[in-house]
């Protein structure tokens, strides 16, 4: 897989998550980030397989992925 293609997958993977935490009624920046720093899941809400789909993510490529939206 390219690193085109990584980097759209972690996006993508990312608005679901994102839009799930909402769904939930929590802050996403809080439950992601508190998610990267711990490696706790319980951060991520279940709704719509979330919980499932940041678990499969390295946090590492995460947190790229969030810097370079940031800074691009």
């Amino acid at each position: 897989m390219s690193n085109e293609n990584k980097n759209s997958e972690i996006s993508e993977k990312l608005e679901i998550v994102k839009d799930a935490i909402i769904k939930s009624g929590y802050d996403p920046v809080t439950q992601l980030s508190g998610y990267i720093l711990s490696e706790d899941p319980t951060y991520i809400p279940d709704t719509d397989g979330a919980r499932k789909i940041i678990r499969r993510l390295d946090r590492d490529d995460i947190l790229a992925e969030l810097i370079k939206n940031y800074l691009y």
